[in-house]
């Protein structure tokens, strides 16, 4: 049961964790509003204060947006959609395959609605490829000129569709451009009268720029030690991100998600909520559906999302059956999942388990290459004794160890056998093993490494240019001439092309780069990836190119 003094803790405690510029938090319980909180400024320079009428872009929180509006499409259609004469469920998978490249369908005719819905498409993520298409961090993206190219460089899979999950903003924007052809509607005008008005969001608008959001609130790079400073973003978002919310905006959706959940099981969010969906096997639980992640917060069911744009986070999380809802919006990019963490711990009135301290065997430490997804995963000592951070996924993880050779965390598990280590991620449904990397002077030392490679699915040029052990990496595209970073030897021939800011935030992280070699040992090219756009093959050129060319 919540006390008042643990509502109390959490409205005190989390803005002096994440106190600057500024934010806003709500606590409820079965619908009603406990408690809330506003601090800070938004907007530092004009000293305009944050309150709860105050819009926030929610970033990724729109895809369950998305997902209630094509729920409600396919149980109340449009009379565009009913003149058709066809089956609903039929017009929006006919859209989908109109929308994306033919390829994709002819490698894989089974991908669907429902995949996109779920995170289950196997498509490489166009936020971390906008990388190799030349994009600068304070470029422009928009809908009437980047989007279009963008899906006709998208042909291929990282996995079979049904069979893994990876985040792909992809599923997103391509969703809210079926939903639109569908249904015969702009997405925001579709939103706000089957979805935002009926749950009470006054104010909550799509607003796909990023550059011209309506304010006064704006959003910070940077922390408190290093200052805080506008956010340039030039994105235009529809689908995958592009709501904008105030709290009291907030506090209405959840209200209403209470409500739709009690009245269960028919409606859109008792089906997405109550239980996690299936990957293709039909017997593995899936843990996004409909745009919510299912988490336990200590043995507690949950469902919600979180968002991240330049400049702003956001979390929204619901333990259904428990009734409780917390909300925290932010104009900056503290890390957001773990105060909402914190706040079901103390809500809950949870303690962290106490767990016996591990010494990790040495083998553990070093670099690794996953023999499938050909990324490098990263293992060294964490900030406590007996934890391990291992680095994969675009964000380091804290393995626990519960015993010498063997770590865990919430959604993974991981051995380390000699050269060999195993992780089975649940969570994605990926089983890895990755064998240790070697360094090598020869490949550290090779100058036949540098030249031009061209990869031409993507339709994406790298220029690789440095002396021997101090290479840097450029890329061309159709989005113009990318910022030019250094490339750090890791062993045998696999480098990681650094990306520490990227079109938008969070940035890929590291690119990992496996050179190929033929017969003779020259280097004919080479595969590269991050977390969310895998295995893009290169090859090398025998002459020059430059981006007129291309």
């Amino acid at each position: 049961m919540i006390t008042q003094d643990s509502i109390d803790q959490v409205l005190e405690t989390l803005p002096l964790r994440y106190s600057g510029p500024g934010g806003a938090l709500a606590i409820l319980q079965n619908g009603k509003l406990l408690g809330q909180r506003v601090w800070g400024y938004a907007d530092v320079a004009k000293r305009i204060h944050m309150d709860p009428d105050t819009r926030m872009p929610i970033c990724s929180i729109t895809k369950q947006f998305i997902c209630a509006l094509l729920l409600d499409l396919k149980q109340n259609p449009t009379p565009a959609m009913t003149a058709r004469g066809t089956d609903i469920d039929a017009q929006f998978e006919d859209k989908l395959r109109e929308t994306l490249h033919p390829d994709i369908f002819a490698a894989h005719p089974e991908l669907s609605v429902q995949h996109l819905c779920d995170m289950q498409s196997g498509l490489r993520d166009y936020w971390a490829m906008t990388a190799l298409w030349g994009a600068e961090p304070e470029g422009e993206f928009r809908l009437a000129r980047q989007y279009a190219p963008m899906l006709t460089r998208t042909k291929s899979f990282q996995f079979a569709p049904g069979t893994e999950y990876s985040y792909c903003n992809v599923n997103f924007h391509v969703l809210g451009r079926v939903i639109e052809r569908v249904a015969g509607g702009e997405l925001g005008g579709l939103l706000r009268e089957r979805v935002l008005a009926p749950a009470g969001m006054d104010t909550a608008v799509l607003w796909p720029s990023n550059a011209t959001l309506p304010g006064p609130c704006i959003g910070y790079e940077g922390t408190e030690q290093t200052g805080y400073v506008a956010a340039v973003n030039n994105m235009e978002w529809s689908g995958d991100a592009g709501l904008v919310a105030s709290l009291k905006d907030m506090i209405a959706w959840e209200t209403h998600l209470h409500r739709l959940y009690a009245e269960g099981p028919d409606n859109w969010y008792a089906r997405a909520a109550s239980k996690p969906t299936t990957f293709a096997d039909g017997t593995t639980p899936a843990m996004y559906h409909f745009g919510l992640i299912h988490e336990f917060a200590d043995g507690v069911h949950t469902v919600g999302h979180s968002g991240a744009l330049r400049g702003w986070r956001s979390h929204r999380r619901h333990a259904p059956e428990a009734g409780i809802s917390v909300i925290v919006l932010l104009n900056h990019e503290a890390s957001v999942g773990p105060a909402v963490e914190y706040a079901f711990q103390a809500l809950l009135q949870k303690s962290a388990p106490e767990s016996p301290i591990v010494e990790p065997t040495p083998a553990w430490e070093g670099s690794f290459l996953d023999r499938d997804t050909q990324l490098v995963v990263r293992v060294r000592p964490g900030s406590k004794r007996g934890q391990l951070v291992l680095a994969y996924a675009g964000a380091d993880e804290t393995l626990r160890l519960t015993d010498p050779s063997h770590g865990e965390t919430a959604w993974m598990k991981a051995r380390i056998d000699g050269d060999v280590l195993h992780v089975h991620r649940i969570k994605e449904n990926r089983k890895l093993e990755a064998r240790r990397l070697v360094s090598r002077p020869s490949s550290f030392q090779d100058a036949s490494l540098t030249g031009d490679y061209r990869c031409e699915e993507v339709d994406s040029v790298f220029h690789c240019w440095g002396e021997a052990g101090l290479l840097y990496g450029e890329f061309d595209g159709y989005l113009g001439r990318g910022t030019a970073t250094v490339m750090r030897y890791v062993g045998d021939d696999v480098w990681v092309l650094t990306c520490p800011r990227g079109l938008d935030a969070p940035a890929p992280g590291d690119w990992t780069v496996v050179f190929r070699r033929g017969e003779d040992g020259a280097v004919e090219g080479f595969t590269m990836g991050c977390w969310l756009a895998r295995r893009v093959e290169f090859v090398k050129l025998k002459s020059a190119i430059h981006l007129e060319d291309i």
